[in-house]
């Protein structure tokens, strides 16, 4: 079978910076074809040309052997390709079906078409993706972010007429079987897909070959079902990769409560009662919309609670605000699970978005510049494995792993003893993942505390010290550390019910 779509010699500099050099590789039609590699491997720069945002600087994109060129979404539409991005693009003012149909969605042919009119086309979309529970009318800020990231795909695929390009599809999604369903759908026409994710499992489920790339280069496109996980991280670093069994964390129960609720209630909790040690990682695992969202809200002092004590140190406090937690001793720092829209200073380099809290505390307003944000960043960014020469770039302009190593490496820098990470290595390769553990672990030595959410179950069974499950607004079981595996958590998770046959299981 010939293949439908190739890119050849594709580069991409910015400056002295090389994002992409030489790439070369083949999508077949009807295709679900995964391309794999480190943050800053080049992913989101081939994103962004074949989806028409950037410009190449040589090589070419072919259709069926005829050569595009696409200089705007706009224009890659045209040629059959759209993007579901992985930081989601929609407009959160506007409803969901003129997300949808943009740019089409509010004129006629002759006149304005009507709003009726709007919401029942997006609903006949809505339909054909089997999206019942959304509403075309909804305003697409007061939907969770599981039902933004469903219309981000929604409207993806229902402009792909040849490639479908999925960047981190399901960082978002409770499970995958919907998804799945709708790229079996795609390629039963022969629209072919691009499927970009860390989450090796995902890709070997629906992807039948896969393109590896490593510092902007491909490395080879290899079937999926003749090559083991090893030969994948070897092609994707450069050697082999050290397998880390989980390493047991002792219970930290002894060390001083840093942070501690009763009775914690709010729009969705019903009475949270937790304590977090010195030296404690604490995990946090629940299904979608189970009330862990505003639970770390509330301590992040982005949501204020209805009744019950937030006790942080030995007083009791109202976490008004994200300054108020940073500065109530000792001290908070929050870090959302958008780094995009709640977490980065886009325009700004990434020193200085580190360094914002320094400067904040000590009021050197007027003696800021590049030179005393980078002397001030590179500790911090050390202790995250955020190399040196990215802090100078722009961190928009940084992979979606760096941009992370930004947020996390600024919440060191405010001197906060207790992190709240909210699903902190969503989206990032398992380098960027490595590094992140490492500062987790590095932290919590030093007598700081963590309690973090995480989607991965896997992650929550290697770092956590004790892990709490939240179900329908409740704590509804304390794993400790020895007992913590990804079956208990996956059945406490579906009910405390669930929880005790586990349990019991296990025993027997």
């Amino acid at each position: 079978m010939p293949e439908r779509i190739n890119i050849t010699n594709l580069s991409k500099r910015y400056g002295a910076t090389v994002a992409l050099s030489g790439v070369d590789m083949g999508i077949l039609p009807g295709e679900v074809h995964a391309i794999l590699g480190e943050n800053g491997a080049g992913k989101s720069t081939l994103v962004k040309i074949l989806s028409g945002v950037v410009s190449s600087n040589a090589g070419t994109i072919s259709l069926d052997e005829a050569c595009i060129r696409p200089s705007s979404i706009i224009e890659a539409r045209r040629c059959g390709i759209a993007t579901a991005f992985q930081e989601l693009s929609l407009i959160p003012n506007m409803t969901v079906a003129e997300n949808i149909l943009l740019p089409r969605a509010s004129s006629g042919r002759f006149w304005p078409e009507s709003k009726a009119s709007i919401f029942e086309r997006a609903r006949e979309v809505l339909i054909e993706w089997e999206v019942n529970d959304i509403s075309s009318q909804s305003i697409v800020a007061d939907l969770t972010l599981a039902q933004r990231q469903r219309i981000e795909l929604v409207r993806a695929l229902s402009h792909a007429r040849c490639l479908l390009i999925l960047d981190e599809p399901t960082a978002a999604l409770p499970d995958t079987s919907w998804l799945f369903r709708q790229i079996h759908h795609l390629t039963s026409r022969g629209v072919s897909v691009l499927y970009i994710s860390h989450r090796l499992n995902e890709v070997r489920e629906i992807c039948q070959r896969a393109t590896v790339l490593r510092n902007g280069a491909s490395m080879g496109t290899v079937d999926l079902a003749g090559v083991d996980d090893e030969d994948i991280f070897t092609m994707m670093v450069g050697h082999g990769s050290s397998k880390k069994k989980r390493v047991s964390q002792e219970s930290s129960t002894n060390g001083e409560v840093l942070l501690e609720t009763y009775q914690l209630r709010s729009k969705m909790l019903k009475g949270i009662n937790l304590q977090l040690h010195a030296g404690e990682i604490l995990g946090v695992a629940g299904l979608e919309g189970q009330g862990q969202q505003e639970l770390f809200r509330l301590f992040g002092g982005l949501h204020k609670p209805t009744s019950g004590e937030i006790r942080v140190g030995d007083k009791v406090t109202s976490l008004s605000s994200p300054r108020k937690a940073l500065q109530v001793k000792p001290g908070i720092a929050f870090v959302p699970e958008e780094r995009k829209t709640e977490g980065i200073f886009a325009s700004l380099s990434a020193a200085a978005n580190i360094s914002i809290p320094h400067f904040a505390m000590t009021g050197w307003a007027k003696l800021v510049n590049g030179r005393i944000e980078r002397h001030l960043a590179a500790e911090a960014a050390d202790q995250v494995g955020l190399a040196p020469r990215y802090l100078g770039f722009e961190v928009g302009h940084l992979s979606g792993g760096n941009q992370q190593k930004v947020l996390l490496a600024r919440a060191l820098m405010t001197g906060a003893k207790i992190l709240v990470l909210f699903d902190p290595t969503r989206g990032v390769d398992v380098g960027t993942k490595q590094s992140i553990y490492s500062m987790m672990r590095h932290f919590v030595d030093q007598g700081g505390a963590i309690i973090f959410y995480s989607s991965e179950l896997s992650e929550l069974v290697q770092l956590s010290s004790r892990c709490l499950v939240v179900y329908d607004g409740l704590i509804t079981d304390d794993v400790a550390a020895n007992e913590i595996s990804e079956e208990r958590l996956l059945a406490s998770a579906h009910g405390p019910g669930n929880a005790r046959k586990d349990s019991l299981q296990e025993a027997v």
